[in-house]
């Protein structure tokens, strides 16, 4: 009986599923294998000369709780709701409805369709948790949502800091409390870029880097940091306690 209940442990702690467009990689249940190296080179995804400006940029609201310090400029379009400025710290210029702010949201909608619809031959499939995975430079797709948990994930560059990596979920980004993506072999947080389809939301105290662009909100759990930008399309952003800069 423990036996078979061992088994049956084992057989559900497959956290990631890929596959290469080149060629299928199985990986056996229970293990992490991290996806092969791609081949094809990603260009940088163009913020334009207004969202590349901004930290934050939501739609309907941006509201905060807590000793939030954000070191960049911050944005809202078509929205108009902006809470928590004090006791939130901005280190940047607040942008509302203005020039910035407006020119901002369409760059960032050039910027989103850019990354969601990029595609290559050797493009890797990703699926559940990315927790203890290395990810190599390229592009990485996945038809639902994904996670880091149970470990935290590293990018590596391979000692290419122009090195770009581009990650396409469908669904939903989310992480557990305390993980954290590491940068490896010279790869920047500029240079990555997650493309959500709907919502992302960081766990508490974890740390996250790279340019978040979400068709719909992003929400900040406290004392949740990112090295990089906050972009929502349509909805809101959360804060609480966090630290976000610009990168």
């Amino acid at each position: 009986m423990k036996r078979n209940t061992l088994f049956a442990t084992l057989a559900l702690a497959s956290v990631v599923v890929f596959v290469s467009c080149k060629k299928d990689d199985p990986s056996p249940a229970g293990t992490v294998t991290n996806p092969p190296i791609q081949t094809t080179v990603q260009s940088n995804v163009s913020l334009g000369s207004n969202a590349s400006t901004l930290a934050v940029l939501a739609g309907t609201a941006v509201t905060n709780t807590g000793a939030t310090n954000i070191t960049g400029d911050m944005g809202l379009s078509p929205g108009t709701s902006v809470g928590g400025f004090p006791p939130g710290i901005l280190n940047g210029t607040l942008h509302i409805n203005d020039a910035t702010a407006n020119d901002a949201k369409l760059d960032l909608t050039a910027a989103y369709n850019d990354a969601a619809g990029r595609t290559s031959t050797d493009m890797v499939t990703l699926s559940g948790n990315l927790g203890g995975l290395t990810l190599t430079p390229g592009l990485y797709k996945s038809t639902s949502s994904l996670s880091i948990s149970s470990g935290d994930l590293t990018f590596d560059a391979k000692g290419n800091s122009s090195a770009v990596f581009i990650i396409q979920i469908a669904s939903t980004l989310t992480t557990t409390s305390g993980r954290k993506v590491i940068l490896s072999g010279g790869a920047l947080a500029s240079n990555i870029y997650w493309q959500v389809g709907s919502s992302a939301t960081f766990g508490t105290t974890s740390v996250f880097k790279g340019t978040v662009m979400a068709m719909q909100s992003i929400t900040f759990n406290t004392g949740a940091t990112l090295d990089g930008k906050a972009l929502a399309r349509t909805g809101t952003i959360i804060l609480a306690g966090n630290t976000i800069v610009k990168q």
